[in-house]
């Protein structure tokens, strides 16, 4: 029996975090996948290509290329190739996804305030560790069950 079971719980995680940034994409008139795009590019500013996006968070190659498309138009984010390099394309945010990014990065800050309400910074740095952990863990594993196939 585990002494802890993370995934118990994940989809009332994930409903709860749903709910924290629901009111952005209704301000925005966005979906919750273009706000994911724009807060993860946000967040992670070493990883600014929809390849990164698809294999850092899970997602599919369809629905964030779908979403990058729609996010172009709306004049949030724009595409842009490096000096000598014309096969891998570099996601930016544009000046009109500010307002969209800082009211995404308010909820998110939201939802931590209510998940980690009360703990000690012990607790938390020792959860982040241990969150490290089974994440590197988990990493490993996809890929070599990627490797196996």
């Amino acid at each position: 029996m585990l002494p802890l079971n993370p995934w118990e719980h994940q989809n009332v995680m994930k409903a709860f975090y749903s709910k924290c940034v629901e009111g952005v994409c209704e301000k925005h008139k966005i979906t919750r996948m273009e706000l994911d795009i724009l807060l993860f590019l946000a967040n992670n500013p070493l990883f600014d290509t929809a390849s990164d996006i698809v294999e850092i968070r899970y997602l599919s190659k369809s629905q964030v290329s779908l979403s990058i498309k729609l996010l172009e138009k709306k004049g949030f984010l724009r595409k842009e190739y490096q000096k000598g390099n014309h096969k891998t394309v570099h996601l930016f945010i544009c000046k009109a996804a500010n307002e969209v990014v800082e009211d995404g990065k308010k909820a998110q800050e939201k939802f931590l305030a209510i998940l980690f309400q009360g703990m000690e910074p012990e607790e938390m740095e020792a959860m982040k560790r241990w969150n490290e952990h089974i994440w590197r863990n988990i990493n490993q594993y996809m890929k070599e069950d990627k490797e196996d196939v």
